[in-house]
């Protein structure tokens, strides 16, 4: 049966592709989503993720970057700095903003950096220097080549004309880019040179910053402290629970492509093989003979399908950032599962279809033409 099921399969082409195909679209439009997804949240977490702090402390409440404000005193960072296991605290100042290059004008962080910072510098420096300094602004790489400027050149931030003595790499996304001025600017221009946004504190060697954050915690008071990687996990949830309807709309229309194309398919095949089945059921096949034919059908016609719609996506995947610039596709182990479990049940509900169709067949009343 399973034989006569492969040679069922290839025997219409077109019926084939168009299985194929739209399997392959409804799969390649979960991976896609789930990936354009998956990349904002890297890159919006991409400044905490290479911050090399261990431990990002906040003003009480505050546990993310993105969409939030947080304001501490100038002297929390001598506090934190006598905790048992800091090693450094950096303290940093954060605004979202507009960078305005030429004509372009792009939403952005905007970091505070102090003198020798131990932390948060632009961690890929392609161009000038990564020290903002009095005056000078450190903006990224793509925003600059979009807009025509280069080193030497004049920015506004925050109202105020910068002059560009660094590019940095991997600090633009969709959604916003990064810019790095000093703190005594950004403090200067927003008139408030007695509190900082966020610390970011780097343990001595050895320590756990999991513990370390909890002293912070319970020995400075108004503060949340917590690891890199727990910090970086709020800022990406933050994008995730921003774009859950969105991805909950087209994942559900993938799916319902890919179960409409598939059920259809299978079932006119059914149909149009019931005097092939009348034959095989006089020969002495049973019932669930058949239904194991009709499944594996449908299972190979979604495994080709999922191979297709993979391979597209991670085409997509390769093509996408050489013509949108600040847009970017990461296919996950996730992603993969969740397209994996689709198309099971494609498989499935396509081949439960044909049942009826299977069940009542009759030899005779095939062969009469009925």
């Amino acid at each position: 049966m399973i034989r006569l099921a492969i040679r069922n399969l290839f025997q219409n082409r077109t019926r084939l592709m168009i299985s194929v195909g739209g399997v392959a679209l409804a799969l390649m439009l979960i991976l896609s989503l789930d990936g354009i997804v998956r990349w904002i949240q890297t890159r919006v977490a991409a400044y905490i993720d290479a911050s090399e702090a261990d431990i990002w402390v906040a003003q009480s409440g505050v546990r993310n970057m993105h969409m939030a404000s947080s304001s501490l005193p100038s002297e929390r960072a001598l506090e934190v700095g006598r905790v048992e296991g800091v090693d450094s605290v950096t303290p940093i100042l954060y605004l979202t903003n507009v960078v305005v290059a030429g004509e372009e004008r792009t939403i952005a962080y905007i970091i505070g950096l102090p003198e020798e910072a131990q932390a948060g510098r632009p961690w890929i420096v392609s161009a000038g220097r990564g020290d903002p300094g009095p005056g000078g602004a450190v903006i990224d790489q793509g925003i600059a080549e979009a807009s025509g400027i280069g080193l030497g050149d004049r920015v506004e931030l925050l109202g105020a004309d910068f002059e560009v003595v660094g590019l940095s790499g991997g600090t633009t996304s969709l959604t916003n880019s990064i810019a790095f001025i000093s703190s005594h600017d950004f403090a200067r221009l927003r008139a408030s040179p007695d509190t900082v946004s966020f610390l970011l504190v780097r343990v001595v060697a050895g320590e756990s910053p999991e513990q370390v954050a909890r002293r912070i915690e319970n020995r400075v008071e108004g503060v949340t402290a917590q690891t890199r990687e727990e910090f970086s996990a709020q800022e990406r949830k933050v994008v995730r629970d921003m774009s859950t309807d969105l991805v909950t709309i087209m994942n559900s229309v993938g799916f319902l492509i890919g179960l409409a194309v598939m059920g259809l398919t299978v079932y006119t095949a059914t149909l149009s093989r019931r005097a092939e089945y009348g034959v095989l059921k006089a020969l002495g096949a049973r019932n669930r003979d058949l239904y194991l034919s009709v499944g594996v059908q449908a299972l190979a016609s979604v495994a080709l399908g999922l191979a297709a719609g993979l391979a597209f996506t991670l085409l997509l995947a390769g093509i996408v950032p050489r013509i949108v610039s600040n847009l970017g596709l990461e296919v996950s182990l996730e992603s993969l599962g969740k397209v994996a479990i689709a198309s099971l049940i494609f498989a499935g509900t396509a081949a439960l279809l044909p049942i009826r169709q299977i069940r009542g067949l009759d030899p005779a009343v095939v062969f009469r033409g009925k």
